[in-house]
């Protein structure tokens, strides 16, 4: 037996020998890598000279924070906290549902879309079949198959000297499909690029997928994106039932804290999916201030704005600076530097400024920019000259 002695001088079964007992797809897993621990950042420069706070540029999070009228909802909601949430979601389903002028029973909810994401792989894919996602995509794409213990079928993306380098290929997704695909995921606008695709390119690849394969469209940035050829997957749900277009209330609506994503498919599908869904897997903070928030439309444009302002800024200042700054329709920007990027993210670390590494997205030249706020963009930039120098 593979085991180890505690202090107490008994055995102890170690990760192996129980990885040696999982279920196949989860064996060959490494666990999601979330960045940094900020936890232990924050506390690491709390005490800083001149009192500066952390500048927390890596996991694309919204500095301008939710809707007031979110953070009430969330207030109002306290005192229910000793009660279980509403399973179906009830309220925050038909808000959605009027938003997008479709029925509530097309709408599944998760903690945060991941949860989605991860439970179409366990739904609709498993020993046998292939599932297609791009190279340089979410992460979550690449967990969810091999956790269902899908074969990955990885197409490559647009050359990095093509009009939207490193950007979905929709035409080797196509080709990457088997008479053995069960599904097929893209963003748009992608993560870690921050590139997207237009409204007639994603029309014409939905024409050629087989109805067969379910095309699952991450759109958690969508809310951001003001590219005059960008258009949601949404308008093509009725003429393509076989389309599944996940969302999520970190981002734009600045509730990353909450952990609350939707999904919107045909019913029928929607229907399988609660087979498996996990009772009560959205808390009930998060169900108030999700609905809250969206009935909140002047804070999300404000906050669009702002990011779209401070995103332009941030890459002409970059691109200022000699740095290979790539398009992007999101609250982030992909970087690249011309070298191994590790020293100079461990560089902008020890001056507390925390920034994605992108060498796990086979990106090792390049870091992922969270657009800050004025203040966070000033901090990173004067930062980065010092390293730079």
């Amino acid at each position: 037996m593979n085991a180890m002695a505690d202090e107490a001088g008994g055995d102890v079964l170690d990760e192996a020998w129980f990885a040696a007992r999982a279920c196949a797809g989860v064996r060959g897993l490494k666990a999601y890598d979330p960045g940094h621990d900020l936890v232990a950042f924050r506390r690491r420069f709390a005490g800083s000279a001149g009192g500066h706070p952390l500048v927390e540029l890596g996991s694309n999070e919204n500095p301008y924070g939710p809707s007031d009228a979110a953070r009430a909802a969330i207030l109002d909601q306290l005192q229910a906290i000793h009660r279980y949430p509403d399973p179906l979601g009830g309220d925050l389903k038909r808000a959605l549902a009027a938003r997008h002028g479709v029925a509530p029973e097309r709408i599944l909810l998760g903690n945060g879309s991941h949860e989605l994401l991860m439970l179409l792989g366990q739904v609709f894919a498993g020993p046998g079949l292939d599932v297609v996602f791009a190279r340089h995509a979410f992460a979550v794409f690449a967990l969810a198959t091999q956790a269902a213990g899908a074969r990955m079928r990885i197409a490559e993306p647009l050359p990095r000297d093509a009009a939207m380098p490193l950007g979905h290929d929709l035409d080797a997704l196509a080709a990457a499909i088997t008479a053995d695909t069960r599904l097929l995921y893209v963003a748009n606008p992608n993560n870690p690029t921050g590139t997207w695709f237009g409204a007639d390119a994603l029309a014409a690849f939905l024409a050629r997928v087989p109805r067969e394969v379910i095309v699952v469209v991450d759109e958690a940035y969508a809310e951001m994106a003001d590219a005059p050829d960008y258009a949601s997957a949404l308008g093509l749900l009725d003429a393509h039932p076989n389309v599944v277009v996940t969302r999520t209330f970190s981002k734009a609506y600045g509730l990353a804290g909450l952990r609350c994503g939707y999904l919107i498919g045909a019913s029928g599908l929607v229907a399988v999916m609660e087979r498996l869904r996990e009772s009560f897997n959205v808390n009930g903070l998060a169900l108030a201030a999700c609905e809250a928030a969206l009935g909140d439309e002047a804070h999300l444009r404000s906050a669009c704005a702002r990011n779209a302002e401070q995103r332009d800024g941030l890459s002409r200042a970059l691109r200022e600076r000699g740095l290979d700054v790539f398009p992007s329709q999101t609250n982030f920007v992909l970087v690249g530097f011309g070298r191994d990027a590790a020293p100079i993210e461990r560089a902008l670390t020890d001056r507390g400024v925390i920034l994605r590494p992108m060498g796990g997205y086979g990106l090792p030249d390049c870091l992922r920019i969270s657009v800050g706020n004025p203040d966070e963009n000033r901090r990173l930039l004067a930062a980065l000259d010092e390293v730079l120098a």
